[in-house]
């Protein structure tokens, strides 16, 4: 087991990992920007170094001046957390190359997985389904007519790299497609440096569940079931729950099986989430794997009792896996909500500022994870979560009471949060019922 552990991240994820490390009895090293000086959490790693103005790209995302301080640290690993730096393989390769651990897959695993294209292509020889579309990359507008009138209208272009909706598009007929994947050409290549795109079948109203998994460096595999995580706003997800409401078990059966062959596959180790989309008629079709912990692991720790980010440590210092499949049991619901800084009055504007007075909601089976206090300034550097709420309840209708009540709890005087918004979604009905996809809240407020 490690001695000592830096966090190459900030804010919730951070203070996260301190405590997992803490109770491994592994000392931390903590890193800040300029921006992030006050942040309480860092009184409680052992030591803590500034690696620069707020600004991400000159701090956190700064590669050299991270690996400086894990050296001057005296580190024998790096947790990456979400989000920054947790997926580029670059830094991956870095930090092994000057011996030091990185507590995530390899750079190999990364690359190949984080080109969503490549990634398609070792589903389909894993027999993972995935979207009927374009075998590679579109090169121009003739192949992408072509393959549109194939698959039939409407069609999905995506950016082979990077996320959050970014470089996607969707078009309904020819002249759309023209103009749409010029656009998601040159949006992916100005966000990600990567221009490359390909065509998949859109499927419309979907769901996005998403399975969790673990592998050890033993071949050891083992998924922690599935989230929903179909609520969400322009694909920003707003709130995820496990199990996922109105899946048969012949489904979750076989999603979470399927999850498990293309990690195998990947010859992957550690933590990651493969990701599925699922039509009206419960088929479900692979999208992507994001090969890092997810902001919403908690609600799988909640319903299987595993905490995720002190099994990436053991898994990631050499242990096996301590369970087998048949040891990991579904127990109950819960439900996540992301509570950011931001006004959904006003379109999600965000809400930086100082938090006059911060009261945490609590009672039986409430979780709050967050790094921010009563008097903290939230810097609009980043991005704007400051907190997810999390309840476990034995049944899902339980669940939600609890969420609303934890909800009416929450004040955090000074800014203003999605909170308001969370109980908007959490009372409707068609939230209640799960009869929810990912286009529910666009369709229901904002059409």
């Amino acid at each position: 087991m490690y001695n000592r552990i830096l966090i190459a991240n900030r804010g919730e994820i951070a203070l996260r990992i301190i405590r997992a490390c803490k109770e491994l009895g592994i000392e931390t090293v903590a890193i800040f920007s300029e921006a992030d000086r006050d942040a309480a959490y860092l009184k409680l790693a052992d030591e803590a170094y500034c690696v620069g103005p707020a600004k991400s790209s000159q701090s956190y995302l700064k590669i050299d001046r991270v690996i400086s301080a894990a050296e001057v640290g005296n580190v024998e690993a790096i947790h990456p957390g979400y989000g920054f730096l947790a997926e580029n393989a670059e830094f991956n390769d870095i930090c092994r190359s000057c011996n030091i651990d990185f507590i995530g897959p390899t750079p190999e695993a990364m690359a190949k997985l984080g080109d969503k294209n490549t990634a398609r292509s070792m589903a389909r020889e894993a027999n993972v389904p995935v979207v009927p579309g374009s075998a590679g990359l579109i090169e121009d507008e003739n192949e992408a007519l072509k393959i549109a009138h194939e698959i039939g209208f409407p069609v999905l272009i995506k950016a082979t790299a990077g996320g959050g909706g970014r470089g996607m598009r969707v078009a309904a007929n020819d002249l759309v497609l023209k103009n749409a994947l010029n656009q998601a050409q040159t949006e992916a290549g100005a966000a990600f440096g990567n221009a490359g795109v390909y065509i998949e079948k859109y499927v419309e109203h979907p769901r996005h569940v998403e399975v969790q998994v673990i592998a050890d460096h033993h071949g050891n595999v083992v998924h922690l079931y599935e989230r929903e995580c179909s609520t969400q706003r322009r694909h920003q997800k707003l709130i995820e729950e496990s199990p996922a409401p109105n899946l048969s078990q012949k489904t979750r059966d076989e999603i979470c099986a399927a999850a498990v062959r293309m990690i195998k596959a990947a010859d992957y180790q550690n933590a990651g989430t493969v990701e599925f989309i699922v039509d009206k008629d419960e088929n479900f079709y692979f999208i992507e794997v994001n090969a890092r912990i997810q902001v919403e692991h908690c609600v799988t720790e909640m319903v299987t009792g595993v905490d995720l980010i002190q099994a990436q440590i053991r898994v990631a210092s050499g242990e096996p896996l301590p369970w087998k499949q048949e040891d990991i049991k579904l127990q109950g619901a819960a439900i996540e909500c992301r509570i950011n800084a931001e006004d959904a009055d006003k379109n999600f504007m965000p809400c930086p500022g100082k938090i006059n007075q911060l009261i945490v909601p609590g009672g039986p089976g409430v979780r709050f994870d967050s790094h921010v206090y009563s008097g903290y300034t939230v810097p609009p550097h980043y991005d704007s979560m400051i907190g997810k709420l999390i309840v476990h309840r034995n049944t899902r209708e339980e669940a939600i009471r609890c969420m609303l009540r934890a909800l009416d709890e929450i004040r955090t005087d000074g800014i203003t949060t999605t909170a308001n918004f969370h109980k908007k979604v959490l009372n409707h009905s068609a939230f209640a019922e799960g009869k929810i996809d990912t286009t529910f809240v666009e369709r229901t407020w904002f059409s």
